[in-house]
Order: structure tokens, then sequence, then C-alpha cells
């Protein structure tokens, strides 16, 4: 086979896809991301060259997107995984699971942020009461810090 036959036959290879290289820098992220979430079954295997290049059709560059966006929004690859499979067994359905997944996730976001509220609110104290030392804060009847109430926490979740 001569050059330009080469040549002219690994362009009409790609023509219906993105590399590897293509898929990561038009999606934002690294090949390796591509592997990886190959193998955690979140973007299919994609067709290979003659040459055994991966080929990926365009629309993985959409998908790629909606993972990273989910991502953002707090769910784990697991979560995503789940969205995704729903998403294409929905078959004509309303809902591949959306909703129902977006409010628990609310309920998760909104329970953090309550605990992270308490845990500031117990920051500013120990900032406002002067507190420099956490042995000597933590022995002290007036430390702001939850220390006994911890501890009772941790007694009560050992014998649960």
């Amino acid at each position: 086979m001569s050059a330009e036959t080469s040549a002219s036959s690994s362009t009409s290879e790609t023509s219906a896809g993105l590399r590897s290289g293509q898929l990561a820098d038009a999606a934002g992220v690294n090949p390796q991301t591509l592997r990886y979430y190959e193998r955690r079954g979140l973007l299919p295997e994609p067709e290979r060259t003659l040459g055994g290049h991966r080929v990926y059709p365009p629309d993985a560059v959409a998908l790629l997107r909606v993972i990273k966006a989910a991502q953002r929004l707090g769910f784990s690859l697991d979560e995503v995984a789940e969205l995704l499979e729903a998403g294409r067994h929905h078959h004509g359905r309303d809902s591949g699971g959306l909703q129902a997944r977006a409010a628990a996730k609310l309920a998760e976001i909104d329970a953090r942020i309550a605990d992270l509220q308490v845990i500031r609110a117990a920051l500013v104290e120990a900032v406002d009461a002067g507190c420099d030392d956490l042995t000597a804060c933590a022995t002290s009847d007036c430390c702001p810090l939850p220390f006994t109430e911890l501890a009772i926490e941790e007694r009560r979740a050992r014998r649960a």
C-alpha cells in the first residue's frame, strides 16, 4: 500500500468518528478518563480502526459532557451510571428517574449544608473565644468546641 493510499485510508477510518485525543479535547477530559469510563460502563466501547485506534461516535462528546455535568451536581459515578441506564431503558415512559434522584440529591445536599453550618458556627465561636490550643481548650469549661457532645454521639453510635 502506498503512503498516499495509507493516508486516505486513515482519514476515512476516522471521518465517521473521533479518536481518543480528539474526543478528550472536545469534551474537556483527559484520554485516561475515556478508558476509565469505558471500564465502568459509562462510555460504550468504541469501534477500532484497522490500526487498532479507538474511534468514538460524535455523540460521545455530549455523553461525556452529561457525565461531567452530573458529577458537578454532586452525583457519584455510580449514580451517574444508574441515571444513564435508567434513561436508556425508559422506552417511551415519561421519566428516566432524574426527578426522584435529583430530589434525593437535594435533600442530601441540604443535610450537608446544615452540618456545615453547625461546624462553621462552632469554629466562629472558637475563633471569637480565642482558642489557640486544642488540648487546653478541650479541658476548659468555657471552650465552645463540642468535645463533650462528640464523645456522647460516638458512644451512642457504637451502641447502635
